[in-house]
């Protein structure tokens, strides 16, 4: 079975733990590493260059050319809608899917002082945390986890905000200092899950991997995607939405849509026992508010929501 993956350290990782999965069950396993959009252009703005299939694209032209027989992704990376002919193999089980406050200092979102320079690519990030600190400085930040850390280390920010997920699968907690509520700071749809693409013509991948879906994990990242989805969004809009389980039978989905500014900043919630239905839910509340027009306005800025 032949990985396609990404070359960050972080793609990588997600790349042999399931490799080692696999391995474990008796397959014989490769890993191709595919260099994509996103990875030539590390320090181009996602402003400049979009994000559709950034960090996708040439991973899925080598699956339909049967180069790779599945394809490894974080899930947050992937957009709601597959392309026609593949298919969402298997989530295994979700990790911390929370947003951290990273930094050598300061030990707290409320401690960070007036103008402290906060280092985020993504506009999901920064309009929240405008709406909770206005008086903070946001610094467009991008490059794999490595780079954002050294950058941090010289001094360039005071602190980043980064998906807790990647740092602990790299041990890179050290500097790590508030794992954030995702009441105060709303998830990525999918952080801390990763996707296993497929051909959706190749039965026998799609049996193979069958006992890596983690049934949690789908029942979350669907409700999220849907209501994802539901409002127009992709990677490309300040979109967060977290579902979480609620009581022992039913979930929560948290969702929030926000302008660049952090004001507005709508929220909605809703709990049930349907994924589906619990996407649905959150997003007509939120178009109900009004999320559209801040939508629209947020897509013609080609931010991300990463």
């Amino acid at each position: 079975m032949r990985i396609g993956t990404r070359g960050s350290q972080l793609a990588l990782w997600q790349a042999h733990h399931i490799a080692d999965r696999l391995r474990a069950a008796g397959h014989s396993v490769s890993i191709e590493v595919i260099r994509t959009t996103g990875d030539r252009l590390q320090e181009v703005t996602f402003a400049e260059v979009g994000t559709k299939g950034m960090f996708t694209l040439e991973i899925e032209q080598a699956l339909a050319e049967g180069r790779i027989d599945l394809a490894v992704h974080s899930l947050k990376d992937l957009p709601t809608t597959l392309p026609e002919g593949f298919l969402l193999a298997a989530t295994p089980p979700r990790v911390d899917p929370r947003d951290v406050l990273v930094s050598v200092h300061h030990h707290s979102l409320q401690e960070l002082p007036a103008g402290a320079r906060i280092g985020t690519s993504s506009l999901r990030r920064s309009a929240q945390l405008r709406a909770l600190r206005p008086d903070l400085a946001m610094v467009e930040f991008r490059g794999n986890v490595d780079t954002r850390l050294r950058k941090l280390a010289e001094g360039q920010v005071d602190a980043i905000l980064l998906a807790a997920a990647g740092l602990d699968r790299l041990e890179k907690t050290e500097w790590v200092r508030e794992r954030i509520d995702p009441m105060l700071l709303c998830p990525a749809a999918g952080q801390g899950s990763l996707a296993i693409e497929v051909r959706a013509d190749d039965a026998a991948t799609l049996q193979a991997l069958a006992f890596l879906d983690d049934p949690d994990t789908r029942f979350a990242i669907t409700a999220e995607r849907t209501a994802l989805a539901a409002l127009g969004g992709g990677c490309q809009v300040p979109v967060g939405v977290h579902c979480r389980r609620h009581t022992p039978e039913s979930w929560q989905i948290l969702a929030v849509v926000a302008d660049p500014s952090g004001h507005p900043l709508l929220r909605a919630a809703s709990t049930g026992t349907d994924p589906h239905g619990l996407g649905e839910a959150v997003s007509r509340e939120l178009l109900a508010q009004g999320a559209a027009s801040l939508l629209a306005q947020s897509t013609r800025t080609g931010a991300t929501q990463s």
